[in-house]
């Protein structure tokens, strides 16, 4: 099954999941999302707003990441 492009409203708990790479972008944002009790029910756009983060851009940044890995 092909991997679709994410979006803001994925839960962070499916984006670890299914999108591993994605932790890079995460991490090199200061998103270290993956250790927060929160992150299995909050979503991209939650988590990114929390920390100041345009969510638009970070999903972008982070579809650009997972196209370059193909």
């Amino acid at each position: 099954m092909a991997k679709n492009k994410i979006t803001k409203k994925i839960k962070f708990s499916e984006l670890m999941q299914e999108y591993p790479e994605a932790i890079e972008v995460l991490f090199e944002k200061g998103m270290h999302c993956i250790g927060c009790a929160m992150s299995t029910e909050e979503t991209l756009e939650q988590g990114a707003l929390v920390h100041g983060i345009d969510p638009d851009e970070l999903v972008k940044e982070i579809n650009k990441r997972l196209e370059r890995k193909k």
